[in-house]
């Protein structure tokens, strides 16, 4: 049995398809939009989070500014929460400021304690100006969270190859830059020109591979959540050139925007004054 997955509006271009049944549990993560209340710790040093275990590497520097976060197993979601983004702030009125702070899941927490563990940056950014120290000097934190929508306004979503590739056929890559409010539950590898696509295995979070890619240059497409359901979302360009080379970062050309949502009510979704 399959799902027909509609497509909507979005900066590439869409076309109904077809997912099968196992991925709907991904199309409805746990309300993402309702405000969750928890506890939040810091990393005294950026460090752990550039190099955790979204395997984002060096390039997780460029998220964010630097406002990165590891995760609890609920929001990690196995690696398949890694970059998605929570706007969090701190419930101590006197010490924080109403707007918190916005930051980019790149690791996954390994304390029980929190649900998120903040870099040193994004930690201070959610206290009133001159509050910070007192507040660092507190180390854990009351919080409310929510998931917010990525925003990478001078960055496309882009595909960088993973040093295990082996061309022509092994290809492992990872997603960067995923912009809005979605998980990629699906992504397909083709030549530039041809119908015969060929799927990729998600190895963990934002990391797909296959052994059967096609002679480049390359194209993907890829099913992102998105409304109530999912759809397709593809470049009409070419992405890795014909000699494609590993380490290196490809851009798609495509900016995701859309928003998933969940039939969750009710729900506190208010908006932060």
């Amino acid at each position: 049995m399959a799902v027909p997955v509609r497509a909507r509006h979005a900066s590439a271009l869409l076309l109904p398809v077809v997912v099968v049944v196992s991925l709907l549990p991904l199309l409805a993560s746990a309300c993402d939009r309702c405000v969750h209340h928890s506890r939040a710790a810091y990393y005294t040093s950026s460090l752990t989070l550039t190099g955790g275990s979204c395997g984002y590497g060096t390039a997780a520097a460029s998220f964010n500014g630097g406002f990165l976060a590891a995760a609890s197993p609920v929001l990690y979601r196995a690696g398949v929460g890694c970059g998605a983004c929570f706007q969090v702030r701190c419930k101590d009125k006197k010490l924080c400021a109403a707007a918190g702070a916005r930051v980019v899941v790149t690791d996954r927490a390994r304390t029980n304690r929190t649900d998120l563990v903040l870099s040193s940056p994004a930690f201070a950014a959610m206290a009133r100006p001159g509050m910070g120290p007192k507040l660092a000097k507190l180390g854990v934190v009351d919080v409310e969270y929510k998931r917010v929508p990525c925003e990478y306004k001078h960055r496309n979503l882009s595909v960088r190859v993973e040093e295990k590739s082996r061309a022509p056929n092994e290809l492992a890559i990872r997603f960067l830059y995923q912009g809005g409010q979605t998980d990629i539950v699906a992504v397909d590898v083709a030549q530039v020109g041809s119908s015969n696509w060929k799927f990729m295995t998600r190895d963990y979070g934002p990391a797909w591979s296959t052994k059967q890619a096609p002679p480049g240059p390359l194209q993907f497409r890829v099913v992102v959540t998105g409304g109530y359901d999912g759809k397709w979302v593809w470049a009409d360009r070419e992405v890795l050139p014909r000699r494609w080379r590993a380490g290196e970062v490809y851009d798609t050309g495509v900016q995701i925007t859309d928003v998933a949502q969940e039939g969750c009510f009710p729900c506190d979704t208010h908006e932060w004054a």
